[in-house]
């Protein structure tokens, strides 16, 4: 629902204009006009209460929705409003489904008193999937007071909303998500098992329609046990700060195309101290392994992009890592290639945001350079794995999302002082703000 403002024409050109820059795609609006009847020729005219902006009425039951209505009469007309014409042509247009007569207008120029207000039925395609609509435009486009709108979604043209892979989208446009999710990954390495327990917190928000700002901060607890000794630690992970700019957005009814690319900083945080020698029989490069972190200071490059049609989504991501040594160790340097199939399982009939369950089917490639300790290229450090992570979405609120996934390796080609991931299982939730 909008109200326009007392003082400015309407225009529903203009309004789509806007709306497709805030991120809507606009089917249709349904418009309510008090106003004067006039007839010019054949054309019935309504004049609106204080802006006395004209509206053409059309249909073909025009005339027996005006049957015994005279020139001057004070009506109140709902329909379906459209902008015909261009140029000197321009002209708005209702097609009534109703005309009510109304008594005399009251001349008033009070700012709190409305003649008019239109319902929209549109498509939300925001970043993200479920939001309050915040509607920014220049001056000359608001031509309503949208304090209280609200966006009712489609899950037809739900954007990309993926588990493990880079979305373009910008989640919510004046607005943020906290997002903690909780990996139980399981590893191996000859007759050393590991099993590391990961809660990793990201809070984003999105200050303009292209830019989003996001923080990353894992926390890890990993546990070995090599048949003859074990241990465990707990400590940081390297935090990473991210921008992400989306630079690329088509929007259509029934889904949307958009591209992003996005820069981290991975920072010296996390915890760095391996288990000694002493505790575990394994060379150093395997023991720092064991630690919350993958070396120093990293940049990350990711180009993302996506594409919505009906029911099915699609996206991917390519993300490039150069890593830094901390203390004398880094991993290789990585090239991460992921991509995302979603399909809208419910509800089947939608009515009212909420409950949308999603299918998910995501691929993880992962190629990494050989690593270093000490300053030397470490043999045996590179390694090639592929993985297939099937998982499921639930919208349990139009804020509050649950989501879970299991990633399973496809093939492996590692050196043989790299550990083994044999299972990552991935428990979230969304929360938008």
């Amino acid at each position: 629902m909008f109200t326009p403002k007392p003082d400015k024409a309407v225009s529903f050109t203009r309004l789509k204009d806007a709306l497709k820059k805030a991120g809507y795609a606009l089917d249709s609006a349904e418009i309510i006009v008090s106003g004067t009847l006039q007839r010019e020729s054949n054309v019935w005219i309504i004049i609106a209460d204080q802006t006395e902006q004209r509206f053409a009425l059309d249909g073909a039951n025009i005339n027996k929705l005006l049957a015994g209505a005279t020139a001057d009469s004070h009506v109140e007309v709902t329909g379906n409003w459209v902008s015909a014409g261009a140029s000197a042509t321009a002209r708005e247009v209702i097609t009534p489904r109703e005309v009510k007569k109304i008594g005399i207008a009251a001349k008033t120029t009070s700012i709190t008193k409305t003649t008019s207000a239109t319902r929209t039925s549109f498509g939300e395609l925001s970043g993200m999937k479920f939001v309050r609509a915040s509607f920014e435009a220049s001056d000359e486009e608001v031509l309503f007071d949208n304090s209280e709108a609200t966006a009712i979604p489609n899950p037809l043209t739900m954007p990309l909303a993926p588990i493990r892979t880079t979305t373009p989208g910008l989640t919510v446009y004046k607005g943020g998500a906290v997002t903690p999710r909780l990996y139980f990954i399981k590893q191996h390495l000859g007759d050393l098992e590991v099993s590391r327990q990961v809660l990793d917190v990201s809070v984003s928000y999105t200050p303009t329609q292209r830019l989003q700002l996001e923080a990353e901060i894992p926390l890890a607890r990993t546990s070995f046990d090599d048949g003859i000794t074990s241990g465990s630690g707990v400590g940081l992970g390297n935090v990473t700060l991210w921008s992400k700019y989306r630079f690329f957005r088509t929007v259509k009814t029934y889904g949307d195309r958009q591209a992003a690319v996005r820069f981290g900083l991975e920072l010296p945080t996390g915890k760095k101290s391996a288990p000694e020698e002493t505790k575990i029989n394994a060379p150093t490069f395997v023991r720092q392994q064991l630690t919350p972190i993958s070396g120093g200071f990293a940049p990350h490059f990711d180009l993302s992009f996506s594409q919505a049609g009906g029911r099915l989504i699609f996206g991917g991501n390519i993300e490039g890592i150069l890593r830094s040594e901390r203390d004398g160790f880094h991993t290789g340097h990585e090239v991460r290639i992921n991509t995302d199939l979603e399909y809208v399982l419910l509800p089947r009939n939608y009515d009212t945001p909420g409950g949308e369950l999603f299918a998910i089917l995501e691929t993880n490639f992962v190629r990494r350079g050989s690593g270093r300790v000490g300053g030397s290229v470490v043999p045996e450090s590179r390694s090639t794995e592929f993985y297939l992570a099937p998982g499921l979405q639930y919208a349990a609120a139009p804020q509050f999302v649950i989501e879970g996934s299991i990633q399973l390796p496809v093939a492996r080609r590692t050196g043989a002082q790299v550990l083994l991931t044999d299972r990552n299982i991935l428990l979230g939730i969304r929360y938008l703000f």
